[in-house]
């Protein structure tokens, strides 16, 4: 059986968040599982890109409105992501470095979807499940059934992942004439508040969809950025599957980036020797509880609140705990940040960008893990910090609701209610507290290494699933 995944993320080849470790990750263990997993997406000027070896397995045109492009099919020669990868280069369209932030990224959008269409029908490639990953794929199911050129895909089962609901791919309805040729009377399945929502198409039209998580899943029948009304009303075809992480990446015991490898036996001893390294290049004191945020400088992830935070902790707790930040994003924020490292505070640290190796070495250094997210659909990050044996303290929306059960429910992290400065600190000292009760800390830490959110439970629900479907 074959399953084509659509994304314009996929680890490592482009990442921007967790869309590209779940692309990277789910179909490697669905190959594990039998079926011939690949990957599809854009072509981009990147080191994984360079420094691999692809051979072209197609070339074509079409048009895009009165546009001619020239499209390319590469495919990674060796399989190194343990699944087929194929990239759509458009010179123009799909040729650049960045996943995002283009003008022009709807049309992009449009253009590598045209292209994947094109190629299957060039080729006579007809998959058994096409997997759409959020809006950047979501016109797939509609144009596979009623566009005149690829209705041949009309039987073809598709599956739509939402990641994040809030981004929707809206598009002015002039950019219509972009599209393939399609059945004019079925617009309406295109169309939500009067634009072309590339998200809703893709609920409406696919056979089944899922969400990172069945909390993520409750909470998109009460906010969906507008299409609430839509998923509540698709819910039949529904289903939330928490995502899992690639224990071949994410292994404290085997991963080369770390200072020290550990197992759940020497956890704590582990954790000391790359906190007590990482204090020799960053400002905190390895003798003290380390807290760390890894992620970007948005506010649906809460880093508009991490200024307050620090000053309420390093104000009343100074002599009790390090904080090191690893992050980027919103300049507002980010400048509110480095004003605080410029003020000297003690035991407090920032590395400004993203550094796979780095957040590695902090998952497997920090005692805590802080995630204040409005907004967190599954979340990997408590996943990862768990593995390593770094306590979670998470705000209970999402998925961080299910993987996440608070200590005093018998569980292994620590959760807050609401978002604000003073519960969230409250939070932070109960770790503090427990932090000093060493022989129960140290018991928590090898119990959440040994929880199992690998990828072989997710992978194997999804293929439930694709059966299900066909």
């Amino acid at each position: 059986m074959k399953v084509f995944h659509l994304s314009v993320e996929c680890y490592p080849v482009a990442k921007v968040g967790g869309l590209a470790d779940v692309v990277g990750a789910l179909p490697k263990y669905q190959t594990k599982l039998g079926w011939e997993a690949a990957v599809v997406m854009p072509w981009y000027d990147r080191p994984f890109v360079r420094d691999h070896t692809f051979t072209v397995v197609h070339e074509g045109t079409f048009y895009q409105g009165s546009e001619l492009l020239n499209y390319i099919v590469y495919k990674e020669a060796d399989n190194i992501l343990g699944f087929e990868l194929y990239l759509v280069k458009i010179p123009g369209k799909l040729d650049r470095q960045e996943v995002y932030c283009y003008p022009d990224e709807g049309e992009q959008f449009i253009a590598f979807q045209h292209a994947v269409l094109a190629w299957f029908k060039d080729k006579a490639i007809v998959p058994d499940i096409v997997h759409c990953h959020d809006h950047h794929a979501g016109l797939m199911p509609f144009l596979m059934k009623y566009s005149n050129d690829y209705n041949f895909l009309a039987d073809v089962k598709t599956v739509a992942t939402v990641h994040n609901g809030q981004y929707q791919g809206w598009t002015h309805w002039s950019k219509a004439i972009l599209l393939p040729a399609f059945d004019s009377w079925k617009w309406g399945l295109l169309d939500w508040d009067g634009l072309i929502n590339p998200l809703a198409a893709l609920i409406k039209c696919c056979d089944a969809y899922t969400t990172v998580s069945e909390g993520y899943l409750e909470e998109l029948y009460v906010e969906a950025n507008g299409l609430q009304h839509l998923f509540y009303d698709e819910r039949n075809k529904s289903v939330g599957i928490v995502n899992g992480i690639d224990w071949e990446i994410w292994d404290p015991k085997i991963d080369y980036t770390l200072f020290e490898n550990y197992d759940v036996v020497q956890a704590f001893s582990g954790k000391l020797k790359n906190k007590e390294a990482l204090a020799k290049q960053y400002k905190i004191n390895p003798d003290r509880p380390l807290l760390v945020f890894i992620g970007r400088f948005a506010t649906e992830k809460g880093a508009d609140l991490l200024p307050e935070i620090i000053l309420d902790l390093t104000e009343k707790y100074r002599d009790r705990l390090s904080i090191f930040i690893l992050g980027a994003g919103d300049p507002a924020i980010q400048s509110r940040v480095k004003s605080l490292v410029d003020d000297g505070i003690d035991n407090f640290d920032v590395f400004f960008g993203y550094d796979e190796s780095l957040a590695h070495w902090l998952y497997a250094s920090a005692d805590f893990l802080l995630m204040p997210s409005r907004v967190e659909p599954c979340g990997l990050n408590q996943l990862y910090a768990m593995k390593y044996g770094t306590l979670p303290i998470v705000h209970q929306v999402g998925g961080l609701k299910d993987t996440v059960i608070d200590l005093k429910n018998d569980g292994y992290g620590i959760g807050f209610d609401s978002l604000t400065i003073t519960e969230i600190s409250a939070a932070i000292v109960r770790a503090i507290n427990f932090y000093d009760s060493k022989k129960q800390f140290e018991e928590n830490q090898r119990k959440m290494m040994q929880l199992d959110f690998s990828w072989d439970k997710s992978a194997a629900k999804y293929i439930s699933l694709y059966n299900q479907i066909m």
